[in-house]
């Protein structure tokens, strides 16, 4: 019986490198969210998923379906539906029942959510802006591609 193969060093040294490449990718996105929850928090009193939330509802005036939304931030319409109960309470949202379907709920950002979002939006730019700061435009361009290539391999 044949024994597998056993991959060349240069495979393997590649495999290797791009676990490590994986894991600081890793560490990274961690390190970036976890800065951004800490001053969203203390900046403007709110969270991560809350911020998400309005950004897409900011970029879709017109509104979303729950289903939608959750769909588009990836979580679960559980997770969803308590962020959107907070925000419509205190006034940066609105729900409203779709006359084609009463069990669906569209949601939208108020004025008042538009307000905060743009200035939530560009402080977060500028955060963002600090953070990547010694990250030069054509290695930006490259780790873009990068990511790119990774999400659509499948």
């Amino acid at each position: 019986m044949d024994s597998p193969s056993k991959p060349d060093t240069a495979s393997e040294n590649l495999a290797r490198q791009r676990l490590r490449l994986w894991l600081q990718m890793l560490k990274a996105t961690r390190h970036v969210e976890g800065l951004l929850r800490e001053r969203l928090r203390s900046g403007y009193d709110t969270t991560l998923p809350r911020f998400d939330v309005l950004a897409t509802l900011h970029v879709t005036p017109e509104g979303m379906k729950m289903s939608e939304l959750s769909q588009h931030l990836v979580v679960s319409n559980g997770n969803v539906t308590g962020v959107v109960d907070r925000l419509v309470s205190e006034g940066l949202a609105e729900r409203t029942n779709l006359k084609s379907d009463r069990r669906a709920f569209l949601v939208r950002i108020t004025d008042e959510g538009r307000a905060l979002m743009d200035e939530m939006a560009a402080e977060h730019l500028i955060w963002i802006n600090e953070l990547f700061e010694d990250v030069s435009e054509p290695d930006a361009a490259r780790a873009i591609s990068i990511m790119l290539d990774i999400r659509h391999k499948e």
